[in-house]
């Protein structure tokens, strides 16, 4: 027996969209409709969910599930993690990054019309090194918040698509050491870092992969900060923040250390050392890709090197490669600057950010998660 979606909502008692989170988190299982349009579901699984939804856990147990890639905590229209895929307002990513800008995701993500780029790039000095994430974090914080631009809670919707990109065209300045104009950002990298065309496509496709992932820690935490009420530009701080921890995006400076570790005649020697010490491989395996991450895939496909070197983990640990891994074989193969790897993915992850923030005021509440205590018992 199957129960439409609207059936199976009903019976675990929750809403529809939060149904279709359960499913990406492997919860649920869905399959086609007699349609071919829409879900169904299994009515045996779904009486078994709810049946470990009602019998319930102890608090830590709750909490530990919700916290570390578990249940659902709140409702998003942005990005669904499904079936090893992830899509940006249903539409899949990875489908987006073979031709889409970033400006054309953020327009998606964001919900708003945005001012096409304009043809000509600004120049600067090739090789302007990429500031560390630390530094990174400095200067944004540095450049404060234009109360008239830059904050987006305002009603008026050219002035709110102008403070969107005023924001991220700043980041971008930041993190090439040149300001970018009104010109497609991909193409503004390119140009500052002296790659031809081909280079150009793929920092357009690794901007757009990196745009939004869902409910990651940066993103979570920029949510929490716009629920505040807090300007648009400290959420996004707090995001930037987040996202140079070193598990995090800051991933990539230990992917990168790995690699130049690495004796390029005879890499396989050094990585079984580096097993053999106890030590991890940074940038590989994916909670929420067992089978391996989608971004990875798809930029890897393009880099033989960073392919090549990704076999040679996954054969040794039977770990697939992160993003992160992908972006430092994209540095790589294009000879940018060191930190270009972490500049992609925050200038990409901005526009996600921004997203969050916008849907999560629009939201008009305030996070507030609870804890469970496990210290001493309170005195009486």
């Amino acid at each position: 027996m199957f129960l439409s979606a609207k059936q199976a909502a009903a019976r675990l008692g929750i809403a529809p969209a939060t149904l279709y989170a359960y499913v990406s988190r492997g919860l649920l299982a869905a399959e086609p409709g007699p349609d071919g349009r829409t879900s169904r579901y299994a009515a045996e699984q779904v009486d078994a969910l709810a049946a470990s939804r009602r019998r319930g856990r102890r608090p830590r147990e709750v909490a530990r599930a919700t916290l570390d890639f578990g249940l659902p905590v709140l409702e998003s229209a942005l990005t669904a993690v499904q079936d090893g895929r992830f899509y940006y307002r249903g539409r899949d990513a990875v489908a987006l990054a073979a031709h889409a800008t970033l400006e054309e995701v953020a327009a998606l993500l964001w919900d708003m019309a945005l001012p096409k780029p304009a043809a000509s790039v600004a120049r600067g000095p090739a090789r302007h090194p990429v500031p560390e994430a630390p530094s990174l974090l400095a200067a944004f914080a540095a450049t404060g918040p234009d109360a008239v631009e830059t904050e987006a809670w305002i009603a008026d919707p050219a002035r709110r698509a102008r403070g969107c990109l005023g924001l991220l065209r700043g980041l971008c300045g930041l993190m090439t050491g040149v300001a970018p104009g009104e010109v497609a950002l991909h193409a503004h990298c390119a140009t500052v870092w002296g790659v031809d065309a081909h280079g150009a496509a793929l920092i357009r496709a690794a901007l757009v992969l990196c745009a939004d992932h869902e409910l990651n820690a940066s993103s979570f935490t920029v949510r929490c900060v716009a629920g505040t009420g807090a300007s648009l530009h400290a959420a996004l701080l707090a995001g930037l923040a987040a996202l140079s921890g070193p598990r995090h995006g800051g991933i990539t400076a230990r992917v990168a250390a790995l690699w130049t570790g690495l004796d390029p005649a005879n890499p396989e020697a050094g990585l079984r050392a580096r097993l053999a010490r106890g030590e991890d491989m940074p940038g590989f395996g994916h909670p929420l890709y067992p089978a391996g991450d989608p971004r990875a895939a798809a930029l890897l496909a393009a880099l033989p090197e960073g392919a090549a070197l990704a076999a040679t983990i996954t054969a040794l640990t039977g770990q697939r490669p992160s993003l992160d891994f992908a972006l430092v074989a994209l540095a790589r193969h294009l000879d940018l600057p060191a930190g270009a790897a972490f500049g992609i993915f925050a200038l990409g992850r901005a526009v996600g950010w921004i997203a969050h923030a916008l849907e999560q005021r629009a939201a008009a509440r305030l996070i507030r998660p609870r804890a469970v205590y496990v210290g001493p018992r309170p005195e009486t």
